[in-house]
């Protein structure tokens, strides 16, 4: 009976080691295939690379990417997220994190950061300001690149004026001393040939400021525009720059020009814009021009260490059938398996290997050794301005003549006063605001 008993038991654990080991080997065997949706058409020979390095490194996984227009990606990806049939890995702007969390479009990877080395091959600021645009306590995004934003100086033009270029701790004062300076009628003829300074309502203009004297735009408790005293004197000293102290055009006056083109073709000294004009300066000025970047000067409420930045991201679908090899994968095209080359210059890897290659602040390319600065932004706190209906309460490409670019607009073109133009605009911004917080 015992040896009965005995061979029982052995048939038995042999029964579930081969089936064990059965089931190990479909696992092992199963194929698995993510869908990757990505929205640059001059990326398809970078992804097709991409791919074609992840499949090898991954036996039985397929990656189908679908390449949209910038135009049609947002339209077709709410289409998939409507039809409840979002790709597995997708491309997420900061501007929609948080609208698309709250919905419950995005896969919440609290779970895979904390159980992973994450933060040991990325940045977890970049991560963390994804994080705090998402208005929650999770993360729902992972950032492969982080754009800053940085003064952009005409070194040429602060050479002919004998002006010292800018430095760390350059303020407000040193910064409209400059201007002054580099405000120049070349010719004699009444008409500045070259002005110090260049900016609009655009975002990129304006938050940088606000940010550097310690500034706040919402009110994160009732999520409405009510920019505080140090905000405010942000605005009041840029709009001053063109009202009273005509070192800067008004924007009507610029209409002519793609707004980067004012500082390329020297028609401004300085512009404070995104880090990913780094590229396009690079390739449309060349060596005609010697520029640099540098910190945007500290208000008198400073000096502020936050960086206005913010991450490009891919995100997870929350119904992903297979969301370890999406994190996988997602982990793998936001820096672990790509090279720094794939990168637009000026746009900062979240990867740390990416970031911290040599290359990244190549001295044989404009501005050298000052790409630097980017470095010490995406390890450094980062702020936004990102909440839900951002682009239209900001005033944000095709809605630039409204909300708050077009209340900046209107009193630089003096068609408002100052307190007019922010009493209409609080209550426009507001009423935007209202529809998505209630």
């Amino acid at each position: 009976m015992k040896k009965l008993l005995m061979t029982l038991v052995v048939l038995l654990a042999l029964g579930l080691l081969f089936a064990a080991g059965s089931a190990e080997t479909k696992a092992e065997t199963e194929e698995i295939t993510l869908e990757w949706w990505t929205w640059d058409p001059e990326l398809l020979e970078q992804n097709e690379q991409i791919i074609s390095s992840f499949e090898a490194a991954n036996p039985g996984v397929t990656i189908n990417n679908t390449i949209v227009g910038t135009k049609e990606y947002w339209t077709k990806i709410r289409i998939q997220a409507n039809q409840n049939k979002l790709p597995d890995v997708f491309t997420m702007s900061s501007g929609y994190i948080e609208e698309w969390a709250k919905a419950g479009l995005l896969y919440n990877l609290d779970s895979f950061i904390k159980n992973d080395d994450t933060f040991t091959n990325f940045y977890q600021s970049i991560f963390d300001t994804s994080k705090e645009i998402s208005n929650t306590e999770s993360y729902y995004s992972i950032p492969f690149a982080l754009v800053t934003t940085v003064l952009y100086y005409n070194k040429d033009a602060f050479d002919a004026a004998g002006v010292a270029y800018p430095s760390d701790d350059w303020t407000w004062d040193n910064f409209k001393k400059a201007a002054k300076q580099l405000t120049i009628d070349k010719n004699g003829d009444g008409k500045t040939d070259q002005w110090g300074h260049w900016f609009y309502g655009r975002y990129a203009h304006i938050e940088p400021w606000v940010y550097a004297n310690n500034g706040k735009l919402i009110d994160k408790n009732s999520m409405q525009f009510n920019p505080d005293k140090n905000a405010m004197d942000a605005i009041k000293m840029l709009t001053d720059l063109v009202l009273v102290d005509k070192v800067a055009p008004p924007q009507k006056d610029m209409t002519s020009f793609q707004q980067q083109d004012v500082f390329s073709q020297g028609v401004a000294a300085m512009w404070v814009d995104g880090s990913w004009f780094v590229d396009t300066l690079r390739k449309n000025v060349g060596d005609d021009m010697r520029w640099g970047i540098a910190r945007v000067p500290s208000g008198p409420a400073g000096p502020s260490n936050l960086t206005y930045g913010w991450p490009d991201s891919y995100a997870l679908a929350p119904n992903t059938k297979h969301p370890e090899m999406a994190w996988k994968f997602a982990k793998y095209v936001a820096g672990e398996g790509i090279n720094l080359d794939v990168y637009m210059a000026g746009k900062i890897p979240s990867a740390k290997k990416l970031a911290e290659d040599p290359l990244f602040a190549d001295p044989s390319k404009q501005p050298g050794e000052e790409m630097n600065l980017l470095r010490e932004q995406a390890s450094g706190p980062m702020t936004t301005s990102y909440t839900m209906g951002w682009s239209e309460w900001r005033g944000y490409g095709g809605s630039e003549s409204l909300g708050l670019n077009g209340t900046i607009d209107a009193i630089i073109n003096s068609h408002m006063s100052f307190d007019e133009a922010f009493k209409k605009g609080t209550e426009n911004i507001n009423s935007v605001l209202k529809r998505y917080y209630k």
